[in-house]
């Protein structure tokens, strides 16, 4: 009886787990070695260059994670995942739950787990801020998976309009940017830390979203004044990199010699 009873077990787990696979549904605690992983669609690079057109749906991205940011097809607004929903930020500063069949030319998601947590008890600047986690971090060489949840004194957002083509390169494409600034707001930042190394692939140091409290409004972080919060930091040692199949990608210089200055202006920095 006691062995029909564990074997009964074992295929519940069994069925569960399986279930949870089919839904795309992974946590830290049932894939550790996912957790530990950024799968990012596409790079950094082939955004600058005009390639606003990807072949990942959003769907298929968040059987990836359930915390990012990216941007959509057309380079129209802006993608912040948070807790496995993928929200559409768009050039007037509103939001809206993505579609599952809405196609990306520039994600990077992962299973969100906090590792390290502090709290921030007196206002500060996005300089301020930043360098207050950059002494949290264990070493500059990995990128972080970052949210900070808290009230903002003022909060800076741009937001990209969608594009037509022919595509301008995406420093064209931000001169037209949407800026909205928001002030005495509560909501989230939430994106990544990335080593310089890996500007071009992702976007060095910090690129981080918005998502006020009511999920109604949020943008592109380009400033913002915290004066009381929460920061949530994990490490991320492994990225996924996906590539484009598609003829835009495919056929695209992506050699620029002056990519790094290119993404800071873009970033607006």
């Amino acid at each position: 009886m006691g062995d029909e009873k564990s074997s009964r077990d074992l295929f519940r787990r069994f069925a569960r787990t399986v279930l949870a696979h089919r839904k795309g549904g992974h946590s830290a605690d049932q894939d550790v070695e996912r957790a530990r992983e950024v799968y990012q669609s596409s790079t950094m690079g082939a955004l600058m260059e005009g390639v606003y057109d990807g072949d990942v749906t959003v769907g298929e991205l968040l059987r990836h994670g359930d915390f990012g940011v990216g941007t959509f097809n057309h380079l129209d607004g802006e993608m912040l995942v948070l807790g496995g929903i993928c929200y559409h930020l768009r050039a007037d500063g509103s939001v809206e739950v993505a579609d599952g069949s809405d196609l990306t030319p520039f994600a990077a998601l992962t299973w969100f787990s906090p590792e390290q947590t502090a709290h921030v008890s007196s206002s500060m600047n996005r300089a301020e801020l930043t360098a207050f986690i950059d002494e949290l971090i264990r070493s500059e060489n990995l990128m972080y998976a970052v949210r900070i949840t808290g009230h903002f004194a003022e909060v800076r957002t741009r937001t990209v309009r969608e594009q037509t083509p022919p595509y301008p390169p995406l420093t064209d494409a931000t001169r037209g940017q949407a800026e909205t600034t928001f002030t005495d707001i509560t909501g989230t930042l939430a994106g990544y830390r990335t080593p310089d190394y890996e500007q071009g692939i992702g976007v060095a140091g910090y690129h981080l979203h918005f998502l006020d409290e009511t999920h109604t409004h949020g943008g592109h972080s380009i400033e913002f004044r915290i004066t009381k919060g929460r920061i949530e930091i994990a490490a991320r040692p492994e990225l996924h990199l996906s590539l484009p199949n598609t003829p835009e990608f495919l056929d695209s210089d992506l050699t620029s010699s002056d990519l790094s200055e290119k993404i800071r202006q873009a970033e607006g920095e």
